[in-house]
């Protein structure tokens, strides 16, 4: 594995890179690896640094999905919600067939590897609430202020 980290406007972000395709994109450190900047931790970087800029939407990028079916599931569902919108959990739940899974979808969030990419920021709790955020709840206020302004 091999990764890089860089300076964010919401600090350092961590990313890493195994078999030509991002595996992590975190705020915490990356304890083993290769610390080198390869092309696709490249591409990742221009395309957060465009996202922070407010110039991109969607993001165009190899990524190594690991974890179980149901995680899988709710990641995908994840990456529906469009730029600039919030989902609840039982939003989630719902969409992928598990309507009293919304515990189990926060605790996909919660192990969520791609953070950003895959838009575990974009999930509230059902009354509008912020809730549970691994990175703090700071980070993401700051990320659904920046998509809600663009």
């Amino acid at each position: 594995m091999n990764k890089f980290t860089y300076d964010t406007p919401v600090g350092k972000i961590h990313i890493a890179e195994q078999d030509g395709k991002i595996s992590i994109i975190s705020f915490s450190p990356i304890k083993s690896g290769i610390i080198t900047e390869t092309p696709v931790i490249k591409k990742a970087r221009l395309q957060l640094d465009e996202y922070f800029k407010g110039q991109r939407k969607e993001f165009d990028l190899p990524l190594l999905i690991d974890g179980t079916e149901f995680q899988k599931k709710v990641w995908q569902a994840l990456m529906t919600i469009p730029y600039g919108k919030t989902e609840s959990y039982k939003d989630i739940a719902i969409k992928i067939g598990n309507p009293n899974a919304q515990r189990a979808v926060g605790m996909a969030n919660h192990n969520n590897r791609i953070i950003i990419v895959i838009p575990c920021h974009r999930v509230i709790g059902s009354n509008g609430s912020l809730t549970g955020y691994g990175e703090g709840l700071e980070i993401k206020q700051f990320l659904l202020d920046l998509e809600g302004g663009n």
